[in-house]
């Protein structure tokens, strides 16, 4: 019986010491701890990421190329969904029933607790017709943030788009991206992210039982600031820029503008091109696909992707080489019979019978004959065995920046072609070939490819007398205008400066001499340097190329023009960076307007009649319409 109440006692013992301790935890946790405090009340306390701006990027001359405009993300929490009137709340975002059975399939199949994005990017216009009945909808609430807004619509491929972060960029981050994010993708957005995206906030919401906000949690000791990405001064020229892509509209090609006493880049323009806007907002998608699959890639970004044999603007390498080699100077001449023999039954042609020509004319009347012979010398009169002439001729030549990529602040630049000389060899299977079995790269053409940047890298040497910058399309970071250290350095072309003289002589004369290739572009009270190309296409019509820099002392603008399938060099290239030196110097065009139309209404693109595109008045309406007339060609 005693040990029956014993029991007991030891029982009921257990229970009230076991009663005492969980009333001691729960006074605890209720009246001296609030470290339980923001998880117990996750139900009415929101959790949303602050997004800060992304960083502006301005043109040389501080206007905006790059802006933010805000836009909200419609957020979801399935668990917390209520019944409510599905077609109004498709109507008001812009979808159907599908898409939101859709949609509201996948949030909950990633979490039915945790917040996910229904919807991305709401305008300003449809949030503010939603925001009035958000309180209808529970589980929903609207997160904001920034899209990027092109002002000017214009320098697509520089700039490049953002898009959202996938699961790879958000494990290569290391904890900074999660889902949901917005990282660059291309161009520059992509080259800077890390200086361009900033930091993110976090704020703490209270909300009530109808979804609504009521200010910040704790008066917001628990809220961390967003940082601004920095902001960036580009070196392009906003209005150059704009002439360039007009003068590209319906055309295939690139045009390169570089400063030669800095690097910077001018004008980057890509043809075709696309609105930057199209890479914005809820139709993102779709104009990707669209421009992915558009026959005239214009998401290829040419300037420094598409290689081309630079034809006779190459010329000027192989006479300055040559010269520094000492195998030719101002005062040989060689004759021109229209071609040059070599070999048992080479020839290789000429655009004219030059008869005896020199170092200058062969530069302004674009002389095939006289390259033969001065590639001939180097490689086979040199002093050592051809394989080892050419060795040491393709290391020259790789010092004007051509054969390996130049290193811009883009990403994708290509290397171009310069073949070594174990390509020829096994080529021939041996190594005894000479100057007959590579003569095509005498005058610019065989093997050899050359991006529409390293053309106009090449002019800001000649333009500098031996040396350049690397081109680049940022010249300042942020609020101390910080510039990279790489940008400041000069880098030789291993070419002494005398040896320019009668190059540029000869570039002269192609612009403004009757004599020259170019006499048709020549610019009044400018000295434009210039050298044409026609570049053979083994796939269609001859590409038309040109290259230059202006003024003569002291140059301000280096140059190189690309229209593909267009022909002559003289008949489109030239023109067109012709008026692109004219408006960056003087600021303004005072050419006929003529000029300039021929070349802007003209569309070049394969397949396509060259046509003019002219404003008419329809005499039904007296609106203004657009007829088409044939284009004359010089070709």
């Amino acid at each position: 019986m005693n040990s029956f109440f014993a029991r007991k006692f030891v029982v009921q013992g257990i229970f009230i010491s076991i009663t005492i301790i969980l009333l001691m935890r729960l006074f605890y946790i209720q009246v001296i701890s609030d470290e339980y405090i923001l998880s117990a009340e996750n139900n009415v306390i929101r959790r949303l990421p602050i997004y800060p701006a992304r960083g502006v990027i301005l043109d040389r001359n501080k206007n905006i190329l790059v802006q933010n405009e805000p836009v909200y993300d419609l957020m979801v929490i399935p668990r917390e969904v209520k019944p409510f009137d599905t077609i109004e709340f498709c109507n008001l975002i812009g979808i159907d029933k599908t898409g939101f059975d859709r949609r509201f399939k996948r949030a909950s199949s990633y979490s039915p607790y945790k917040a996910s994005i229904f919807e991305k990017q709401l305008s300003v216009q449809v949030y503010a017709s939603f925001q009035e009945k958000l309180s209808n909808f529970s589980g929903f609430f609207v997160q904001n943030r920034t899209v990027r807004r092109y002002p000017d619509s214009i320098a697509a491929h520089f700039l490049g788009y953002i898009g959202e972060v996938n699961q790879k960029v958000i494990e290569n981050s290391k904890g900074f991206y999660t889902q949901g994010d917005y990282h660059g993708i291309t161009g520059v957005e992509r080259s800077y992210e890390e200086l361009l995206r900033g930091q993110r906030g976090v704020q703490n919401l209270m909300v009530d039982a109808l979804n609504r906000p009521k200010g910040n949690y704790a008066d917001g000791k628990y809220d961390t600031v967003a940082v601004a990405g920095e902001h960036m001064i580009s070196s392009l020229d906003k209005d150059l820029q704009k002439l360039g892509e007009q003068l590209m509209k319906n055309k295939i090609g690139s045009i390169v503008a570089i400063e030669p006493s800095t690097g910077e880049i001018l004008s980057f323009v890509s043809s075709p091109g696309y609105d930057p806007n199209l890479m914005v907002g809820r139709q993102r998608g779709n104009n990707y696909m669209a421009l992915l699959n558009d026959t005239y890639k214009p998401m290829f970004v040419r300037p420094i992707q598409a290689e081309y044999p630079p034809g006779s603007i190459f010329k000027v390498v192989n006479a300055l080489v040559a010269q520094q080699f000492g195998s030719i100077n101002e005062n040989t001449y060689f004759f021109c019979p229209g071609g040059y023999r070599y070999g048992r039954q080479g020839f290789m042609g000429c655009t004219h019978v030059h008869g005896s020509i020199g170092l200058k004319g062969s530069i302004t009347e674009s002389c095939n004959t006289y390259y033969g012979y001065t590639y001939a010398r180097m490689i086979d009169q040199a002093g050592m065995r051809p394989v080892n002439a050419y060795k040491k001729w393709r290391t020259a030549v790789s010092a004007f920046g051509i054969g390996t990529a130049l290193g811009i602040d883009l990403p994708g630049e290509r290397n171009g072609l310069l073949p070594e000389a174990e390509y020829y060899t096994k080529r021939f299977k041996n190594d005894k070939w000479g100057s007959p079995f590579t003569i095509s790269l005498s005058i610019g053409q065989g093997e050899l490819g050359i991006t529409p940047l390293q053309m106009a890298n090449v002019m800001a040497i000649v333009a500098n007398r031996g040396f350049f910058y690397k081109p680049h399309l940022i010249k300042a970071i942020g609020d101390k205008n910080v510039i990279k250290e790489e940008y400041l350095k000069k880098n030789s072309a291993g070419i002494d400066p005398q040896y320019f003289d009668v190059i540029i002589d000869g570039m002269s004369a192609v612009v403004n001499q009757p004599s020259g290739t170019a006499w048709y572009s020549r610019i009044p009270e400018i000295e434009m340097c210039g050298k044409t190309g026609t570049v053979q296409n083994p796939h269609g019509k001859d590409h038309s190329v040109f290259v230059a820099f202006a003024p003569r002392e002291n140059p301000k603008i280096a140059i190189a023009v690309v229209v593909e399938n267009a022909g002559f060099g003289s008949t489109w290239s030239a023109p067109i960076a012709s008026l692109m030196v004219e408006k960056y110097i003087n600021k303004k065009i005072n050419r006929p307007k003529a000029y300039m139309d021929r070349l802007m209404d003209a569309n070049l693109l394969p397949g396509s009649a060259k046509v003019i595109r002219k404003p008419d008045k329809d005499s039904t309406n007296n609106k203004t319409v657009l007829t088409e007339a044939k284009v004359k060609s010089n070709e």
